[in-house]
């Protein structure tokens, strides 16, 4: 195999097949490989693990078609040392060459290596709004479980399709989020698929300015949407992502939903998140990390206090209206800072009952959108 191409559409190629290859895959540790495959002058680059493939497509002035494996870190590392300017790309059964000014550098391939497969899915595909559904993951995702050892359903995102459009959905069982998205049609009426957040994932960050491995902007891409029992598909323009669903029960998130609140502070989005940022800073490199910010409301606004035995004590208080008796409410800094970054509107809400039962933030106007949030007991 033999191809010219620039640097940077290269890199790009490589380091989003890069970000599916991983140790997980068929060869075990060590077997993060990438495989290129030229004919004409289309390149496809592929990476992938038993969860997950992307498969980018990009053009190049190919020479000589062909088919090689090569180890993705080294490959992307390679090609991003170069400066800005021609790469040629040669290999055989052995190894492969890289060169591009006065560099070269020649690559083993590896012996015996292999990238994992998945079934594609079957069927016509449905065209989603890549902006909406990426803006969607961007609130829902942070919510999923992220080790897969303890509730591997619990890492996945369910789609749910309801009477006006889709639902997605996220829970760690310590906090939980979803967005309604009206008028998106991806699946049978009733119907629902659990999707693993680490693809969805992939997907909020190809969409997006300056996203897409040809350097434009994937946001004005059709996201194609299909899946079969066992594996879902993304066609984004030059990119094709597979992944396998997950299997195994749901949490019944509607039943965690409380009917009401007897309590609510409005405040600025913004000065929230500061503020929390720096009570924060007490903890974040310390082994108290998971030590919680008390926030003790008021009709003044809501103070937010964070106490270490390690580092010392942390206080502001934050401007704002509350309707309710006053009150205290300890939670994982971490995971109400989540809950705040992915509010839209300016200004935010959180309705709280007691010290433990579940908080939710939303944003002022927002009704498409809510963040469940456990208290942490304290003394």
């Amino acid at each position: 195999m033999k191809f010219r191409t620039e640097r940077d559409g290269l890199l790009d190629a490589l380091a989003t097949a890069g970000r599916a290859a991983s140790p997980r895959g068929p060869g075990g540790p060590g077997s993060a490989n990438l495989r290129l495959v030229l004919h004409g002058n289309h390149l496809v680059v592929t990476g992938s693990d038993q969860d997950l493939v992307i498969e980018v497509r990009t053009s190049v002035a190919g020479d000589t078609d062909g088919s090689v494996l090569a180890p993705a870190r080294l490959l992307v590392d390679i090609v991003r040392s170069f400066d800005p300017g021609a790469v040629v790309l040669t290999s055989d059964d052995d190894e492969v060459r890289l060169t591009s000014g006065k560099a070269e550098f020649v690559v083993r391939v590896p012996v015996g290596a292999e990238i994992a497969r998945l079934t594609a899915a079957e069927g016509e595909g449905i065209t989603l709004p890549a902006g909406l559904f990426a803006e969607g993951l961007r609130q829902v995702v942070r919510a999923a479980l992220q080790d897969d050892t303890r509730a591997p359903q619990l890492t996945g995102v369910l789609m749910v399709a309801t009477e006006t459009g889709l639902r997605l959905v996220a829970t760690d069982s310590y906090r939980l989020a979803f967005r309604d998205l009206p008028g998106v049609s991806a699946l049978d009426p009733g119907s629902e698929v659990l999707v693993p957040a680490r693809a969805l994932g992939e997907i909020q960050r190809l969409v997006g300015p300056g996203a897409s491995p040809d350097g434009g902007d994937a946001e004005g891409e059709p996201l194609v949407f299909h899946h079969g029992e066992l594996d879902a598909v993304f066609d984004l323009g030059a990119v094709q992502l597979t992944t396998r669903l997950l299997r195994g029960p749901f949490p019944d998130y509607e039943r965690l939903l409380p009917p009401s609140y007897p309590s609510s502070f409005r405040a600025a989005r913004d000065e929230f998140a500061a503020a929390l940022r720096r009570v924060r800073l007490m903890v974040r490199d310390t082994k108290d990390a998971t030590t919680p910010v008390r926030v003790s409301f008021s009709g003044e606004g809501a103070e937010l206090t964070v106490l270490t035995a390690e580092t010392g004590r942390a206080a502001e208080r934050v401007d704002g209206a509350y309707e309710g008796e006053e009150l205290t409410v300890a939670f994982n800094p971490s995971y109400l800072l989540d809950g705040i970054e992915a509010i839209r509107s300016d200004t935010i809400l959180l309705d709280v009952i007691d010290s433990s039962k579940p908080a939710t933030v939303r944003g002022s106007g927002e009704d498409d959108y809510r963040y469940l949030l456990m208290p942490v007991r304290v003394p």
